[in-house]
């Protein structure tokens, strides 16, 4: 049985685990903790599922809960992809704000599955890196 809840806070080593086995640490600083520590001190809404304690799926969102949740981090560990936990972390996430627009981006191998659960595709998204690189 999946336990899902919102939690304050997770450990930099189930947070770390969870992005490795989800393939989500291919693109996130797994291997700098200070940086970990502080994705989480900061995020607004965690919602975990858990799997007889253990760290299986995390929803890391930064929302002003009214207006807009950005919903950085959808991860859920490979080996129990594909059984609607990632679906269930986006529902409880829009649950938590329901005015609030969910955002977020995709990695490359999720972009068809987002618009398979009913999320629409904005093509209006812009990133900025380095400030040098602001005119």
């Amino acid at each position: 049985m999946i336990d899902y809840r919102i939690e304050r806070s997770v450990s930099v080593e189930e947070f770390k685990a969870v992005l490795v086995n989800s393939t989500l640490g291919a693109r996130r600083p797994v291997d700098d903790d200070a940086t970990l520590s502080k994705m989480i001190e900061q995020a607004d809404l965690i919602i975990t599922a858990r799997e007889d304690g253990r760290l299986i799926g995390l929803a890391r969102s930064l929302t002003d809960l009214v207006y807009c949740t950005y919903l950085s981090d959808l991860a859920v560990d490979e080996r129990y992809q594909r059984m609607g936990i990632g679906k269930e972390l986006i529902r409880l996430t829009k649950e938590a704000a329901p005015t609030a627009k969910l955002i977020l981006l995709s990695a490359p191998a999720a972009v068809d599955y987002y618009p398979r659960i009913g999320m629409t595709r904005w093509e209006q998204c812009y990133v900025l890196d380095n400030i040098e690189d602001l005119k």
